[in-house]
């Protein structure tokens, strides 16, 4: 599967329709005046531009997202480590650090992750 390639915009937009969907367009529209400072176009035209891409469901006035946050925080993620780091995530990781360190808990979760993975358990 290949990335969705979301804008800032897009993915704070899509970010609202996960944490609240179901909603009526007319609960997007007050939430993103309140939360983006968006005009009721403006969410329209998003609300638009987000079905035709297949990313969300405007049905009867109700919409939903069609596709899980977790496979496009997957995708994007993917593909930002293939973009700008060659696709090496040890040197995605070394960058993310960049020698601020990280705590014994989360090098604790890191080591759990890496085992799995190499177990091929994956989730």
């Amino acid at each position: 599967m290949e990335a969705y390639k979301l804008c800032e915009s897009d993915y704070k937009f899509i970010q609202l329709i996960w944490e609240s969907e179901p909603i009526t367009s007319g609960e997007l529209t007050k939430l993103s005046a309140e939360k983006l400072g968006w005009k009721k176009s403006t969410t329209y035209t998003m609300i638009k531009k987000l079905t035709e891409r297949g990313l969300v469901q405007n049905k009867d006035t109700i919409v939903k997202s069609v596709v899980p946050k977790g496979l496009v925080q997957q995708l994007e993620s993917e593909y930002f480590v293939n973009h700008a780091f060659s696709g090496s995530l040890a040197a995605f990781v070394s960058a993310f650090a960049g020698g601020k360190g990280i705590s014994d808990d989360e090098a604790k979760q890191l080591h759990e992750i890496i085992d799995r993975y190499r177990k091929g358990d994956g989730k």
